[in-house]
């Protein structure tokens, strides 16, 4: 069984070395490999996920084509982008009660491109 550091690190090697541009814009996202459990089947599927700041939004999606064929060449389900933003100013979400640290990580990726002062 293949570990999801090990996955999310083999996707950031092969975005570094088949899409340099595409390498800059994830270095201001957060990616985060989920895996899900079918029992009927007896499988684990995997799911990619990036959380990214609002600023980068159509720098990203505009190269989601080519993240997704990596993406699918590894064997991951489906490429799913979160906005960073969005998630830690949702007034009902439980993510810092729950985890705080993953929202103290999507906290530090929404406001690392935010201007000073």
């Amino acid at each position: 069984m293949i570990s999801r550091k090990t996955l999310e690190n083999e996707f950031i090697q092969l975005v570094e070395r088949y899409y340099p541009s595409v390498e800059e814009i994830l270095a201001r996202c957060y990616i985060k490999i989920i895996d899900c459990n079918l029992k009927l089947q007896k499988k684990r599927i995997y799911y990619l996920v990036i959380y990214y700041p609002e600023n980068c939004r159509s720098e990203l999606l505009s190269k989601q084509n080519a993240l997704k064929d990596i993406a699918e060449n590894m064997g991951l389900v489906e490429v799913i982008f979160l906005n960073a933003n969005r998630i830690i100013r949702d007034p009902l979400s439980r993510l810092k009660q729950d985890d705080f640290r993953f929202w103290l990580e999507l906290h530090w990726i929404a406001a690392r491109d935010r201007p000073l002062g």
